[in-house]
C-alpha cells in the first residue's frame, strides 16, 4: 500500500475512532443506528457503457408498460441469455420490439395488418420467420431475431438502428433508435431479476 494512500486510511480511521468515543454515549439512546454505506460497485448491474457503446442517436422515446410489456421484457432478456449473447442484444432486440409492436406480442390485426407480421418484432411467416404459432411465442421470435442479429458481422459495434435494420429490413430504417434509451434502462433492470 502506498504512503500516500495509508496515511489516508489511517487518517480516516482515526476521525472514524475520535467521532465515537465523543458521540458514543448520545448515539447510543438514538432511535436508529446510523450505518455507513461504502461505495461498492454492483456487479449485479449490467455496465451502461455497454449497454449504450456508441450513446442514444436522436431524440429519445418511453412508454409506460403493462404486466404483459414487462413480461416480454423478461422473456426477451432470458431468451437472450439462453443464446449466449451479452446485454447489448437484449437492448438491440428491445428497442426493436417496442418499435415494432411496443412490447406487444401481436396477432393479426385484419386491415392495420403490414402484410402477414406478427408477434413482438413483426415477423413475416411469407418471409420465412416461422409459422404464426412460433412467431407470436415471446422465446421462439426473440430467438429467431438473435439469429439474424448473430449473422450480422460487427453488430456489436455498430450503431442500434443500423444492426436492428440489417436484421428487420423495416421501411423506417432510423426508427429503432429512439427506443435505446428506454430499451437499455430495461436491461438494467431486468437483467439479474
Amino acid at each position: 500500500m502506498n504512503t500516500m494512500l495509508r496515511k489516508s486510511v489511517l487518517g480516516v480511521a482515526g476521525l472514524a475512532f475520535t467521532g465515537g468515543v465523543f458521540a458514543g454515549p448520545i448515539a447510543a439512546h438514538a432511535a436508529e443506528p446510523v450505518h455507513a454505506n461504502p461505495a461498492v460497485v454492483q456487479a449485479d448491474k449490467p455496465d451502461s457503457g455497454k449497454l449504450i457503446p456508441h450513446g442514444v442517436q436522436g431524440t429519445q422515446s418511453r412508454i409506460g408498460l403493462n404486466d404483459e410489456q414487462t413480461g416480454n421484457v423478461k422473456a426477451i432478456i432470458a431468451a437472450t441469455k439462453k443464446a449466449g449473447m451479452p446485454e447489448r442484444a437484449a437492448v438491440v432486440s428491445i428497442a426493436t420490439s417496442l418499435q415494432e409492436s411496443k412490447l406487444e406480442n401481436l396477432g393479426h390485426l385484419g386491415d392495420a395488418n403490414d402484410h402477414d407480421s406478427l408477434g413482438l418484432f413483426q415477423q413475416r411467416p411469407s418471409s420465412g420467420w416461422g409459422s404464426p404459432e412460433q412467431i407470436t411465442d415471446p422465446e421462439y421470435s426473440t430467438m429467431a431475431f438473435l439469429k439474424g442479429l448473430k449473422q450480422v458481422d460487427g453488430w456489436q459495434d455498430m450503431p442500434l438502428t443500423k444492426a436492428a435494420q440489417t436484421v428487420q429490413v423495416s421501411a423506417y430504417p432510423d426508427a429503432y433508435a429512439q427506443w435505446e434509451q428506454q430499451a437499455a434502462d430495461l436491461v438494467a433492470q431486468y437483467w439479474n431479476s
